[in-house]
């Protein structure tokens, strides 16, 4: 059934920076900057920013209060970051598994993108990847073809990595492009997320997982049980501190202020943010600011 577009996230909608709770910051800001390639871009105390000038992909909080929470919990899968040229994902892929040689935990060629998956030394998901042309995604009644295929490694880099991008990650144009989270139940993120948020679903799995979006991306998020099947709020813990989708303008925001108002969801407000809790205690921001694909 068709919605209303006053009922949907606007088509320019994408996500900002994934907030980080960790318990080493020296040692996880020199992965993503080290290994990543993602650049400091400010760090203040307790607290260090990286990615690109003008956007921001990690937040690094220090927080030695806390402790990791079991896997079978709901948080963080991974964060996904996207590379707009193929050579500057191999650059990147390069560099960490040079540089971290036992964080490298898979690849795929999903059909709209080629990924490259690896453990940060605290153990959060990092995603690394590239997508394909967009005309050439395949849609049938509004789900994307998405899917599982071996990408070899090795091959990909041989084809795609150059002289340059071998000596030092490349600062080529880079930023989230999705968020994967760990949920309780599909039905309750499908529930939030698409029925109040104003997400599209553009891919479900059974009970399994939901890939979400908005103005036709293959996702913005990504959800799944497969670890966390029945899991409840979170309790504070390392690991994901918050979640960062942004909106194109006030009246987006607005919008979905009267959605979240109508669905009985409780939220904060600021100068041109919301934030607020999904249903299992994860933290989401979402704000005008420039967004992403």
């Amino acid at each position: 059934m068709a919605r209303n577009a006053q009922d949907l996230l606007a088509a320019e909608t994408g996500m900002g920076a994934v907030t980080l709770l960790v318990a080493d910051l020296d040692r996880m800001i020199a992965f993503y900057r080290d290994g990543v390639g993602l650049t400091l871009l400010e760090q203040s105390g307790d607290t260090a920013t990286l990615g690109r000038p003008g956007r921001p992909s990690i937040l690094l909080k220090l927080s030695r209060e806390l402790s990791h929470a079991p896997e079978s919990a709901a948080g963080l899968y991974h964060t996904a970051i996207v590379f707009d040229e193929k050579s500057d994902l191999a650059s990147a892929v390069y560099s960490v598994a040079r540089k971290y040689p036992n964080s490298f935990t898979g690849s795929a060629d999903h059909f709209v993108s080629n990924a490259f998956y690896f453990d940060d030394p605290e153990g959060n998901g990092v995603e690394l990847y590239w997508d394909t042309d967009r005309k050439l995604w395949q849609w049938t009644e509004g789900a994307v073809r998405m899917g599982t295929a071996y990408l070899d490694p090795n091959r990909f880099l041989e084809e795609n990595l150059s002289e340059e991008g071998a000596l030092a990650a490349s600062d080529g144009e880079a930023g989230v492009g999705h968020v994967h989270l760990k949920v309780g139940d599909i039905q309750t993120a499908s529930d939030f997320y698409v029925d109040t948020l104003g997400f599209e679903t553009t891919f479900r799995f059974g009970s399994q997982a939901l890939f979400v979006s908005a103005g036709g991306y293959h996702h913005h998020l990504g959800m799944n049980t497969w670890q966390s099947a029945g899991a409840l709020a979170r309790t504070p813990a390392l690991g994901l501190g918050q979640v960062s989708i942004d909106v194109p303008g006030a009246d987006d925001l607005g919008a979905l202020g009267e959605r979240l108002r109508h669905a009985g969801v409780e939220f904060r407000s600021g100068h041109n943010e919301l934030e607020f809790n999904d249903p299992w205690s994860n933290l989401v921001k979402v704000r005008v600011g420039s967004a992403g694909r």
